[in-house]
């Protein structure tokens, strides 16, 4: 029996030996290879292959590539050599194939060794944003920093309701239909191209929703807004979302209200909005979400905000309505909501109303009765004779009653000698 341990023991060394002088061998060629292509990438050591086994798999795939590229009479061209290049040093570092696919097309190999730890302001911002920007949303998921994200498809779409009895703004623009949505929740949570930030003159962070967006983005956030040095009011600027579900973060900084409304802060928080939306197209972004921006202890009158809110939208989807997908309005509080509720079918209407229309409903409220749309109705001498004479006896009926009443009350007051 020992002798027999002790063979199997020399034969597991045997083993073990050389697989470690292939590995060596192996990756000697691999790093020739990519040297000799001059591929800008990093190249990988034995402290990233974590087993034996997965050192071995690695160091075979890159020396297969090796050797069919030396097969190959003909020398390769640059792209084929970049593109080898890209493929082995992928499969060195374990990367999936459609991972690797991804990366041909972005040009991006060296993201895939980048280490990302959001919770942390080391490394570098940019870095690290362009690396999460070029991962898809299911690859991008494994670095949310807040738990429930909101999917796009699950955010209801807001349809106006027929019939409303209100005055329209707005004509009825069909190519706005369900590209317009009424959120009540959290806006860290979508999971959105861009989502908008009600942030203060140092785009540092604050209180309200802008610290929640910077506490659930993470420190990369603020280092990336420090290097755009402020915003004015009015204006808007971007960066990436780091932790947050969304892709991008458009900050915005709404007027400050002192006293009452002027003509000069209605003009900065529309311009709030409008440059918002620019900027997200620019960047490509098809769905945004806003918050109330302004509404918290910036002192902007909700009931006034929510009209400069939803017409410079409408106004900016008229002109550029296949450059959006969707426009979110996410409030916080029920009333916000019921503000926007309200306020919605004037800017995106069902179908537009005229004044005779509105003023039937009207009627109709008041009445508890709905009127049917069409010509007035027409009433006859004879309808109108009849609806009199029932009115009269009703009249008379009732004064019949009051007289029998009355001398009931007489005839008890004799009885006991009133």
């Amino acid at each position: 029996m020992a002798l027999k341990l002790s063979a199997l023991g020399s034969h597991i060394r045997l083993h073990v030996h050389r697989l470690h002088a292939e590995f060596q061998k192996d990756t000697v060629k691999f790093k020739h290879t990519l040297s000799a292509w001059n591929s800008p990438v990093i190249i990988p050591t034995r402290s990233n292959i974590n087993a034996a086994v997965t050192a071995k798999k690695s160091s075979l795939v890159g020396s297969e590539l090796w050797k069919s590229s030396q097969a190959n009479t003909s020398p390769p061209t640059e792209w084929k050599r970049s593109l080898l290049g890209k493929f082995a040093l992928g499969a060195a570092l374990g990367v999936g194939t459609v991972t690797l696919v991804r990366s041909v097309h972005t040009g991006a190999v060296t993201a895939m060794a980048l280490k990302v730890n959001l919770d942390s302001a080391d490394g570098d911002w940019k870095k690290t944003k362009d690396f999460l920007l070029s991962l898809s949303v299911e690859d991008r998921r494994h670095y949310y920093k807040t738990s429930g994200s909101v999917q796009l498809d699950d955010i209801p779409v807001w349809t106006p309701a027929s019939g409303v009895s209100v005055r329209a703004r707005y004509q009825k623009n069909e190519k706005l239909d369900r590209k317009i949505s009424l959120y009540c929740g959290d806006i860290t949570k979508l999971e959105v191209d861009a989502i908008v930030n009600a942030a203060n003159k140092t785009l540092l962070g604050g209180g309200g929703v802008d610290g929640a967006i910077h506490r659930a983005a993470g420190p990369m956030l603020k280092k990336e807004c420090a290097s755009l040095h402020c915003c004015e009011t009015g204006e808007a600027k971007i960066t990436g979302g780091y932790g947050l579900p969304a892709k991008y973060v458009i900050h915005t900084v709404g007027p400050i209200i002192q006293g009452g409304v002027e003509e000069e802060e209605r003009r900065a928080l529309r311009s709030c909005y409008k440059n918002s939306l620019q900027t997200a197209t620019e960047k490509a972004a098809r769905s945004v979400a806003f918050p109330c921006i302004s509404t918290g202890i910036y002192g902007y009158p909700p009931e006034q905000a929510v009209h400069e809110a939803l017409a410079t939208v409408r106004e900016y989807l008229d002109a550029h309505h296949d450059k959006l997908d969707r426009v979110i309005f996410c409030v916080f509080l029920p009333a916000d909501k019921e503000l926007y509720r309200q306020n919605l079918p004037l800017y995106f209407p069902a179908d537009v109303l005229d004044v005779k229309q509105i003023s039937k409903q009207q009627q109709a409220n008041s009445t508890g009765v709905w009127l049917l749309d069409g010509p007035e109705p027409t009433v006859s001498v004879t309808e109108k004779l009849q609806a009199f004479l029932q009115v009269l006896t009703i009249t008379l009926k009732c004064l019949q009653h009051l007289a029998r009443l009355t001398l009931a009350v007489c005839l008890m007051c004799a009885r006991v000698g009133i």
